[in-house]
């Protein structure tokens, strides 16, 4: 295998000048479109959004993370009712003001 080498590919991307590595850029992608699409959406329907599209879906805590971590994302609220067979309280989250025009 002269002149060929094996090289790992490694994502990255920039948000507001700093570069991130994530393994989860595929996940906020989606989650800041549906949150485009709907204006706001709890942390359930987000979670069972990313699980409906992805064949390996996401667990409840790389949601919760993405949620809370990403700066593009706020919360704007919470939102008491039954999810899974009993009650929680749960976060509605939107974009950032200034996020829906800046990737239209």
């Amino acid at each position: 295998m002269e002149g060929s080498e094996i090289k790992n590919e490694v994502t990255i991307t920039k948000d507001r000048g700093v570069n991130l590595m994530s393994k989860t850029t595929r996940l906020r992608e989606e989650v800041r479109i549906l949150l485009e699409e709907r204006g706001s959406a709890n942390t359930v329907e987000i979670f069972d959004h990313l699980n409906e599209r992805f064949r390996w879906g996401a667990t409840m805590n790389q949601v919760g993370n993405i949620l809370a971590k990403d700066t593009r994302f706020d919360k704007i609220g919470h939102v008491r009712g039954q999810f899974r067979g009993s009650t929680y309280t749960v976060c509605v989250w939107g974009l950032r003001i200034g996020e829906i025009t800046a990737h239209a």
